[in-house]
């Protein structure tokens, strides 16, 4: 019974992140778009600092380096959103 309440937390979670995520790459993305399109930022929503990277590994890697039990949003720069975030949230799930 405990599952069902942790999954759904962890859906809480990932949601609360996309959302705060892409409000901040928004606010944020002119500094980056078009200089470094096609690389990637990893964003930790708390303390809105960011991380770049070549990959999105390599932006998530930085990130961890910083807040090793913190969750990222990341996006490719210069792209939809849609089409980072579902590499995003596997990413997450499956190294946390």
């Amino acid at each position: 019974m405990s599952n069902n309440n942790e999954e759904l937390i962890k859906k809480a979670d990932i949601q609360k992140i996309a959302e705060e995520g892409a409000k901040i790459y928004e606010q944020i993305k002119v500094k980056y778009d078009p200089e470094e399109r096609g690389r990637f930022l990893a964003i930790d929503i708390d303390s809105k600092e960011v991380y770049l990277g070549n990959t999105s590994a390599e932006a998530l890697e930085s990130a961890r380096g910083h807040h090793p039990n913190n969750v990222f949003y990341v996006v490719k720069i210069g792209f939809d959103v849609a089409e980072t975030m579902a590499k995003t949230l596997t990413d997450n799930l499956s190294n946390s």
